[in-house]
């Protein structure tokens, strides 16, 4: 199984940064993108960013262009989300995820593993 440890959340001030860490292990040689995604209370988990393999293919929402990046290290097998200029609407719990898409993975259908999720708060 694969299995992914999520670490970076906390509260900001709006302005501030913030940068998620997802540990991914286990059985992961067939599991190729990475993503991020965010749920509001009431509302659905949303799409956030996502990489392929390589780290040289990303694909942002449209509201955290340019704002937020992501990355990775397949030597240390862990994905990053590093998130400047934050504001309260990006206030959510976010969820790291793995696929089996080669390719960038946008939705979560592609997306079979999970982290535990972290709580990103932004203050104003």
């Amino acid at each position: 199984q694969v299995q992914l440890v999520q670490s970076g959340g906390g509260l900001v001030q709006a302005g501030g940064s913030l940068r998620l860490s997802c540990v991914v292990s286990g059985r992961t040689s067939r599991h190729y993108a990475a993503g991020w995604f965010r749920q509001a209370p009431g509302k659905e988990r949303e799409f956030v960013a996502a990489v392929a393999w390589s780290g040289d293919s990303t694909y942002y929402v449209d509201s955290v262009k340019g704002r937020f990046t992501i990355s990775r290290d397949n030597i240390k097998n862990t994905v990053y989300l590093q998130m400047n200029s934050l504001k309260p609407e990006d206030t959510a719990v976010y969820y790291c995820a793995s696929s089996t898409i080669m390719g960038v993975a946008t939705t979560r259908g592609e997306y079979d593993y999970w982290g535990q999720g972290t709580q990103v708060t932004v203050s104003s």
